[in-house]
This record gives structure tokens, C-alpha cells and sequence, in this order.
């Protein structure tokens, strides 16, 4: 290493704590300067009335992953986060019959095989060729910057890439093996977040299905700001400092270079910058003009992924019927999927999601209480107010009540609602998305935001609106290609 640099990381998200880590690792100064009052970004956490939830992210999946990040520092996760795997791993709820997913893949292939005659055989073929892909995708494509088509012009990423479907779609894929319709929605239902209908999602991620039935779904005891608070820890240990109320404003520059970084309380001196904040929002309202990355038509030419409309609700009383995770596919699949991506508009019969951890960690809710929290995924920049609000939560409560055969809405002691506002609010998210850039075709690897500012020789991006995308592992991938990217750089 040539020099200790000092090098500002903006956001504490998973992508920053991610970069900070790894940069602090190589010896560098690291400070990390963070928006809002508590870090996590997204995955911020919040008590009230003896209820504790979690904001953002709630699904624990890909765990190789998270092991990968604390194997790199020599660390084992299991002394920073106790995890449980759910089983079932989720319920979902159909117009006409409640299913439980087994955590067992025997006990699922046979739940298959009730629904289709064959399918169980036909499950093992459509997850070998998935693993195959995760593999791929995981193990090697995703942790490439994707500043360069020559990173994937090597014989084995091409001989990889040929097996990925990256030209065939999640539709036509799934429907190869499987006829019923209940089966293909379950195989569906992970590219919901991805930001398009299976159409128009490359069946390369049919990789979701494997991280989904074989990796399993997991919780972090305490919930998943647990994961926050354990890669804090490990970058305090690494010598990583935090800085929190420190809204970034503005840059001072010095010979293409960012010299100093200037919050809403305080300047600070850089050598390097490593935005993980809204990408969208540093490229076209912080950093100046002449520096920018990409015109506002390049950004607005961009497909994103959905927002949602989110109730953190407290209940005085335990439910029946339900698990910690449930999704809601009482009505018609892709007529919602065509409300969020196709015209885009609030949805006329949502589907939904609710989650009540409190069926598997006792510490979020007070004793014979629940803690209850329900998600709608919507089109990103949709007009947002309490009106429109208050409709769609009586529209699901409804519904909830309904097909858990239970009251529920005069047992509600706390309520929160956060949208579209919120996400603009908090995270200067752009259009109030809340997963980042839809993963299609052309939108992927090279084809995504650089991660490198082309004008600034010392800024750089990661999070969802870079590669490798969005969600909570490719997020902790992205700080650690953009710190490789930046070492190479310094060293």
C-alpha cells in the first residue's frame, strides 16, 4: 500500500457498511457520514409501545452470502448473529386454499406432486439447472464491476453464461416444466421485487427458486437490524467511525477531485468518496453539473424496481392462521404485476405481503401481544397522501381478517404507515422506489449505472441503483467490488 488514505463513505446502508469494512481492512481511514439519526439505511429499526420493527428488509435468504462477508475478515458469523431457519419457510394464501412451503425439500416435492402429477421429478431438473445458474451468477458474475465487457470475456464466464437463459424469460421458462397454476406462481413470486413481470425477467433468475427452497429462509434473533448492529460492530472493530445527522449538501473539488465532503453540520477532508446513497440523487442534485455521470433523460429512460406502501402495526391479541412470513395470492397475479411495471397506477386488488415476527421472536412484542407488519408493492412515484393510504390499509385488513377466518382491526393498539413520501423523505430515494433498478436484460452488469464517476477521479458508487443490484446480499457484494475497485486504484 502506498499511503493511508482517508476515504468518506455516505450511507449506512448494507453497501456502505460493506465498502467501509472492507477499505478499513485494507488499513485506510474510514469515516462513515449518515443521513438520518439511526444507521442501516433502509433496514433501520424502530421501538414503540413495547413493539420493535424492523423498516425495510425482512427476508434472510442467500445465507452463503452474509457467511462470505464475515469469512473474509476471519470472523465467524454465528458469534455476531443467532439464525433460525423458518419452517415453513412462508404460508401463502390462494382465493381457495392456505399452503405451507416445508422448509424440507422431500416434504415440498411432495407437496408438489399433490398439485401436479410429475412435478416433484420435474422440481429436481428445474432447481439442478437453478443451481447451476446460482453458481454462476453468485459465485462469480456478480462480483464483477461491470466497468468493462473484457471482464466477461474470459472462457469460463462464457461457458457460464451460455447456461444462465440470460435471453429467455422467467414465463416461458417456468412453464416448460410446470402446468399448475398455484406451482408457477409460487416459482413467480421471488421476481416480484426484481422490477418487471416474468415476461420480461431474464430466466437467469430462476437462481432466486435455489436461494429460495434449497439455502432456505432464515431470521436474525432480534430481527434483521441484528445484522446491522453485528457489521457495525465488526466495522468499529476495524476502526471504522460513525457520524450520524450529517446530511451530505455538497462537494469541494480541487483538480477533478473531490477535496472535501460538506454536510448540513460539519466539512469534511477526503481523499476518496464512496457514495452509497441514492445514486440518482448525488448525480443530478450534489455533485455539479460539469461533473456529472448521465443526463436527467438517462435517468428518467431507467426502469426501477417497486415501492412499496408499508403498516407497522401493533395488536393487542395473538393470531391465528398465520406464520412469520405470508404472501397474499387471492387475486390475480398479473393483472398487479401489470400495475406496478406495464401502467403503471395504484393497484384495484393488490397482492400482499405480511409478516409477524413475533411467531418466532418473542423480544418484538410485549407478552400474548403481535407484531405485525404488511407490504403492497406498488409503481415507484404514484401520488402518495393519507387518503389513498388509509384506503388500501382497510382493503387488506379486510382481507387479512378474512382469509385467517379472525378479527383483527379492533385489536389494533399501534400503527404506522410509510410510502412513496417516506422513501423521497428519508433516503432522497429516486421516485420513491424502495428495491432500486429493476433487474431486465438491459439493465445488468455493464449495462447498470457505473460505479465509478467518469469525470472525478476519486468517486465511486455502490448500492441498488449499481451493480449487482438490489436486496440485501447483492448489496453487501456491492461494497465489497466497489472497495476491491477503489483499493486497485490506491495500491
Amino acid at each position: 500500500m502506498r499511503s493511508k488514505k482517508n476515504i468518506c463513505v455516505i450511507g449506512s446502508g448494507f453497501a456502505g457498511l460493506s465498502s467501509a469494512t472492507y477499505l478499513a481492512d485494507k488499513g485506510h481511514n474510514v469515516y462513515v457520514l449518515e443521513k438520518n439519526s439511526k444507521l442501516g439505511g433502509r433496514a433501520r429499526q424502530f421501538s414503540s409501545k413495547e413493539f420493535t420493527f424492523d423498516m425495510g428488509p425482512s427476508w434472510y435468504w442467500m445465507p452463503d452470502v452474509f457467511e462470505k462477508y464475515f469469512n473474509d475478515f476471519n470472523k465467524d458469523i454465528a458469534d455476531y448473529l443467532t439464525l433460525k431457519r423458518l419452517d415453513p419457510s412462508y404460508k401463502v394464501f390462494f382465493h381457495d386454499e392456505v399452503i405451507d412451503i416445508p422448509a424440507d425439500y422431500e416434504e415440498l416435492k411432495n407437496l408438489f406432486e399433490s398439485m401436479e402429477e410429475g412435478s416433484a421429478e420435474k422440481l429436481d431438473l428445474f432447481l439442478s439447472q437453478a443451481e447451476t445458474k446460482y453458481k454462476v451468477g453468485i459465485q462469480n458474475l456478480v462480483y464483477k464491476p461491470g466497468l468493462s465487457i473484457r471482464e466477461f470475456l474470459d472462457k469460463e464466464t462464457i461457458i457460464g453464461a451460455l447456461k444462465l437463459d440470460i435471453f429467455k424469460s422467467m414465463h416461458n421458462h417456468i412453464r416448460k416444466y410446470f402446468k399448475n397454476e398455484k406451482i408457477i406462481k409460487l416459482l413467480e413470486f421471488p421476481i416480484l421485487f426484481l422490477g418487471s413481470t416474468p415476461k420480461k425477467t431474464p430466466a437467469l433468475y430462476s437462481l432466486m427458486n435455489y436461494a429460495d427452497i434449497k439455502l432456505g429462509t432464515w431470521f436474525p434473533e432480534g430481527g434483521m437490524y441484528k445484522i446491522v448492529e453485528a457489521m457495525v460492530k465488526l466495522a468499529e472493530e476495524k476502526g471504522v467511525k460513525f457520524y450520524t445527522s450529517q446530511e451530505v449538501k455538497k462537494f469541494s473539488y480541487t483538480n477533478k477531485k473531490i477535496s472535501h465532503v460538506i454536510t448540513s453540520k460539519k466539512t469534511y477532508d477526503t481523499d476518496y468518496v464512496v457514495c452509497s446513497g441514492d445514486y440518482h440523487h448525488f448525480d443530478q442534485n450534489i455533485i455539479e453539473d460539469k461533473y456529472r455521470n448521465y443526463s436527467p433523460s438517462y435517468w428518467e429512460k431507467r426502469i426501477l424496481a417497486p415501492s412499496s406502501l408499508l403498516f407497522y402495526i401493533g395488536l393487542d391479541k395473538k393470531l391465528k392462521n398465520v406464520s412469520h412470513h405470508c404472501l397474499f395470492f387471492d387475486k390475480d397475479f398479473e393483472k398487479h404485476a401489470e400495475e406496478i411495471y406495464t401502467t403503471p397506477r395504484w393497484p384495484s386488488e393488490p397482492l400482499f405481503y405480511a409478516s409477524f415476527t413475533s411467531k418466532t421472536d418473542n423480544s418484538v412484542a410485549p407478552k400474548n401481544h403481535e407484531n405485525m407488519f404488511l407490504l403492497i408493492p406498488i409503481a415507484p412515484d404514484l401520488e402518495d397522501n393519507k387518503i389513498i393510504r388509509e384506503r388500501y390499509f382497510d382493503l387488506i385488513i379486510s382481507r387479512l381478517e378474512k382469509l385467517t377466518n379472525q378479527n383483527i382491526k379492533d385489536h389494533i393498539i399501534y400503527k404506522k404507515s410509510y410510502g412513496i413520501r417516506d422513501f423521497k423523505k428519508d433516503y432522497h430515494s429516486f421516485k420513491g422506489n424502495a428495491y432500486g433498478l429493476a433487474n431486465t436484460l438491459f439493465q445488468t452488469a455493464i449495462l447498470k449505472p457505473s460505479l465509478k464517476n467518469k469525470k472525478l477521479k476519486n468517486l465511486y458508487f455502490c448500492g441498488q441503483l449499481t451493480v449487482p443490484g438490489p436486496g440485501v446480499p447483492p448489496s453487501l457484494i456491492s461494497g465489497n467490488v466497489v472497495a476491491n475497485e477503489l483499493a486497485k486504484k490506491i495500491d
